[in-house]
């Protein structure tokens, strides 16, 4: 793997501060800004909408705001999260009707498009949509809270799905991130890496350190042992 990008997740942040607190994660390194947006339907949890994805645009600056979607249904509310800025966005393939349809939806709104699936959630959904996708996001946990353990059959999920990204990549040179969210932190990124992520969501493994920087910087330390 060539590179890697580390996305921390608002949903650990402070929002008391979320601005200061996109823009200092944005300066101790972050790839990406990971936004979860939960509806207390598709998730019981309920957290922010298009309005805060708008409001910490302009503190983003040229890294892209990665928004994740746990709601049902998802065309309108992607099509207000494209309007509010994201760069990517990302929905679960059991909460849309028609999955190509959605994944038309984000990218002619100018962003880029990926489906996510739950720890038991099968892998089929991906055989007829692969040039459609510009990320697959792997959950590592159960969606709708943060702070949980990473559930380590993941890995074997992750080296599947890399060898379908890879497969397709040979066949096209179309490169596919490869996402994981849920339990990833300094001492278990490595082995998350190895098996095929390219992209790794952390939230309270940054958010609730002192040091972003230094925190980023010992994930990416830990990841060069195997770049």
């Amino acid at each position: 793997m060539s590179s890697f990008r580390i996305a921390p997740s608002l949903l650990s942040a402070n929002f008391a501060c979320l601005g200061q607190e996109v823009e200092t994660v944005i300066a101790a390194g972050a790839d990406l800004i990971h936004f979860d947006v939960m509806d207390n339907h598709y998730v019981p949890n309920l957290t922010v909408g298009p309005l805060v994805c708008e409001a910490i645009k302009p503190h983003c600056g040229q890294t892209p705001i990665d928004v994740h979607l746990m709601v049902e249904p998802v065309d309108a509310l992607a099509a207000q999260f494209a309007k509010a800025g994201a760069g990517l966005i990302t929905f679960h393939p059991e909460a849309s009707a028609h999955i190509d349809r959605t994944l038309s939806l984000i990218r002619d709104h100018g962003c880029r498009a990926g489906l996510v699936f739950n720890p038991t959630t099968p892998l089929h959904y991906l055989d007829y949509v692969m040039d459609k996708l510009d990320m697959v996001l792997l959950m590592s946990v159960n969606p709708g809270f943060g702070g949980q353990s990473f559930i380590p059959s993941t890995l074997g999920k992750l080296r599947q799905v890399r060898a379908r990204l890879d497969a397709y990549y040979q066949e096209t040179g179309r490169q596919i991130w490869l996402e994981v969210d849920g339990g990833v932190k300094i001492d278990n990124i490595a082995e998350i890496a190895a098996a095929g992520a390219d992209t790794f969501v952390a939230g309270s493994a940054i958010f609730n350190t002192p040091d972003y920087a230094a925190t980023i910087a010992a994930m990416r330390a830990q990841l060069a042992t195997i770049a």
